[in-house]
C-alpha cells in the first residue's frame, strides 16, 4: 500500500511568511524592543528585597543578610516570639533652591524593605547578637536546649 500525498509545487509560498516577518521586525525595533527588555528586567528582579541566608549549626542559627551600600543606622532588627524581622529604611531628601528666581523645592522619598525569618522555636531575645560589617549583617540566635529524657529498660 503506498500513500501518495499531494506534492508541493516548486513555487510554494508560506501564506503567513510576510506577516511573520512584519511581526518579527516590529518586536525588534525601538520603542517596542526597549519596552520588552524593561519588562524582562523587571520580572528578573528579586521580589524578596535583599538576599538572606539561614544556616543552622549545633548550638545556634546564623542569619546573614546582604545589604551593600546600607548604613548601620538604616537597619532595624525586631525579635518576635518565633521570628526575626530585618528592616532597612532609606530616606532620601532632595532640596533645590534658586534665589534669583525665588524657587525652592524640597522632595523626600522613603523606601523600606523587610524580610521576616520564621525560626519555629521561641527566641530568647536577650541572647540574640548582631554585627554589621562590609555590607553583611550577621545575626546569631542561640538554639533552645530541650530537656533530655532518660529512657528506661522496662515498664515502670
Amino acid at each position: 500500500m503506498s500513500s501518495k500525498l499531494p506534492k508541493e509545487p516548486d513555487h510554494y509560498q508560506d501564506p503567513f511568511g510576510d506577516f511573520r516577518n512584519l511581526m518579527n521586525d516590529f518586536f525588534h525595533k525601538r520603542p517596542v524592543k526597549g519596552f520588552l527588555q524593561s519588562m524582562d528586567e523587571f520580572f528578573q528582579m528579586p521580589f524578596s528585597s535583599f538576599p538572606v541566608q539561614v544556616k543552622e549549626l549545633d548550638e545556634k542559627i546564623i542569619i546573614t543578610a546582604e545589604l551593600p551600600g546600607v548604613k548601620k543606622e538604616q537597619i532595624n532588627i525586631d525579635v518576635l516570639e518565633r521570628s526575626i524581622t530585618i528592616s532597612v529604611k532609606n530616606v532620601e531628601m532632595v532640596i533645590e533652591e534658586d534665589e534669583k528666581k525665588n524657587y525652592f523645592k524640597k522632595s523626600q522619598s522613603t523606601q523600606q524593605l523587610s524580610r521576616n525569618i520564621y525560626l519555629g522555636h521561641i527566641i530568647d531575645e536577650a541572647s540574640v547578637k548582631a554585627s554589621y560589617q562590609d555590607g553583611l549583617l550577621k545575626i546569631r540566635v542561640p538554639k533552645p536546649k530541650g530537656k533530655q529524657i532518660f529512657i528506661s529498660d522496662g515498664e515502670q
